[in-house]
């Protein structure tokens, strides 16, 4: 599986991105609803963390700090998931990765996509 993140960039605190996620890849595209498809992000000096993510059925959670800013979706359609990113704060600057993840029985399938800079200005 290959993943492709774009929609990064500079904005101003305030201001608002859309991430995109394009998945490839056969293991894939059989069935892209049995997926979990996840945004991180790493801040320099921070650990990566899990921003948002969105399960088999579309159940969604979030990271405290982003609740009620950030909405994650998917569509399956397009083997692609978003991060629409609202009312952005210095603290969410950093790169942000995509990641597809799926297990069946005991085996565990883990993908990155390579990151997208996030610089919000304030």
């Amino acid at each position: 599986v290959q993943l492709q993140a774009s929609g990064g960039g500079l904005v101003q605190a305030g201001g608002s991105l859309r991430l995109s996620c394009a998945a490839s890849g056969s293991i894939f595209s059989i069935n892209p609803m049995a997926w979990r498809m996840a945004w991180y992000r790493q801040a320099p000096g921070k650990q990566r963390e899990l921003v948002a993510a969105i399960t088999i059925g579309s159940v969604t959670n979030y990271a405290d700090s982003v609740k009620g800013r950030f909405t994650i979706s998917r569509d399956n359609a397009k083997n692609a998931a978003y991060l629409q990113m609202n009312s952005l704060k210095p603290e969410d600057t950093g790169v942000y990765y995509c990641n597809a993840l799926r297990v069946v029985v005991s085996t565990k399938y883990d993908y990155w996509g390579q990151g997208t800079q996030v610089t919000v200005s304030s």
